[in-house]
């Protein structure tokens, strides 16, 4: 495997090694991708206080998400189509994530379906299910997860309209992949990628075709996608969904306060303060920026975790020392998983958690449950977002 010593290195490998339509899948955002570059470029706008003289034998990065013992506070966001950017994508991910002791989030827009996952895991994971309107479909979905010993739900709140991403319509983006002259002719120098296509059976979606109504085959599936979701989504929905659920709920795609209290008001046992990674609202805030507000609007009430942005242990440093009790990396660790499958995957972990550590003690810190806003040096006004950075 090649040197990769940040997460950079890992995304320009992926960039050569996977076919455009899904490299472009991942690293894109909606119209015109502000709030995709800015969910990164905000953190930069944070400094951190270094200290000295500071005794940092014995350093720990663990700590809990929801309960969970983690071995430092990062969960693999839910991607859809992972399974795409890498055969078996899903399985190659969880099966990192757990040797690594984090959470892995599968989604229910995967290749891998949540039988899948679990047959080749011995840990339960968490399962991330869109807002759709089909009852019974969702009732099978929470039993098929249940089965699968599931320890969470994340319940994806910011998609009952889908966002333009505009390079996913000109590349044709489906699963499997739509055979054009164009898209042959990238498939064709990806060899490597192509080979572990020839040799798995799973190269569609796997938790939908089969198992939704009137979905047997990749060519239903587009006109089911465009009638699931459910627009007229409401708190009662959620609520529904999580005494149907039973167990831990999470709330992923807050960026506002008052959606904030409401969560914590029915329930929600940790919320996601996320804007989809910029590939919905574009021109909303970044989630950074968005996490001190939403931290004085809930303080204790609710466990508030952030999700967008983030590409380095610095990133997860400085939301852990702004309140999260816990982070998401997504296209963090698809471009680990593109670049070389599952120890890819492990790898852009390693970088995250080394940078971490080093990050922690460096600022005088030797656990990272410590860190709080004593470590950073907040630009005046980054907490509203009426002022220009």
């Amino acid at each position: 495997m090649p040197i990769y010593t940040n997460i950079e290195d890992l995304r320009r490998h992926y960039a050569r090694r996977t076919p455009k339509m899904f490299y472009d899948y991942a690293e894109s955002g909606s119209w015109t991708e502000q709030t995709f570059r800015e969910n990164t470029s905000d953190f930069q706008h944070i400094h951190l206080k270094q200290r000295v003289a500071v005794d940092m034998a014995g350093r720990t990065t663990r700590s809990q998400m929801i309960g969970e013992d983690v071995a430092m506070p990062v969960a693999l966001a839910p991607v859809g189509l992972t399974g795409m950017q890498s055969a078996d994508g899903e399985i190659k991910a969880a099966r990192a994530a757990e040797a690594f002791g984090v959470p892995y989030t599968l989604s229910t827009m995967s290749i891998c379906s949540i039988e899948d996952v679990a047959e080749h895991t011995t840990k339960p994971f968490w399962f991330q299910v869109y807002t759709l309107k089909d009852d019974d479909f969702m009732r099978r979905l929470f039993e098929r997860a249940k089965a699968a010993n599931c320890s969470a739900i994340v319940v994806t709140v910011d998609l009952q309209v889908l966002g333009q991403r505009h390079k996913d319509i000109k590349n044709g983006l489906s699963a499997p992949p739509k055979l054009t002259a164009r898209s042959i002719a990238d498939m064709a120098t990806k060899i490597p990628w192509g080979l572990e296509m020839l040799r798995t059976k799973r190269r569609s979606f796997g938790n939908i075709v089969g198992h939704a109504k009137g979905v047997s085959d990749p060519s239903s599936l587009s006109t089911w996608t465009a009638e699931a979701f459910d627009v007229s989504l409401d708190w009662k929905r959620i609520a529904q969904f999580k005494e149907w659920w039973g167990g831990k709920l999470i709330v992923k795609g807050i960026m506002a306060p008052e959606d904030a209290r409401r969560a914590a008001e029915i329930g929600a046992d940790a919320i996601i303060v996320s804007n989809h990674g910029g590939r919905q609202l574009d021109g909303a805030v970044s989630s950074i920026r968005m996490l001190p507000a939403i931290m004085d609007a809930v303080g204790d009430d609710v466990e508030v975790h952030l999700d967008s942005g983030i590409r380095s242990g610095q990133d997860v440093l400085k939301a852990l020392a702004l309140g999260a009790k816990g982070t998401y990396i997504g296209r963090a660790y698809t471009y680990g998983l593109g670049a070389a499958g599952e120890a890819g995957v492990t790898r852009a972990l390693e970088i995250i958690h080394k940078e971490l550590d080093v990050t922690m003690a460096l600022c005088g810190e030797t656990d990272v449950k410590n860190l709080g806003e004593h470590n950073l040096y907040v630009p005046r006004g980054f907490d509203d977002p009426t002022v220009k950075l």
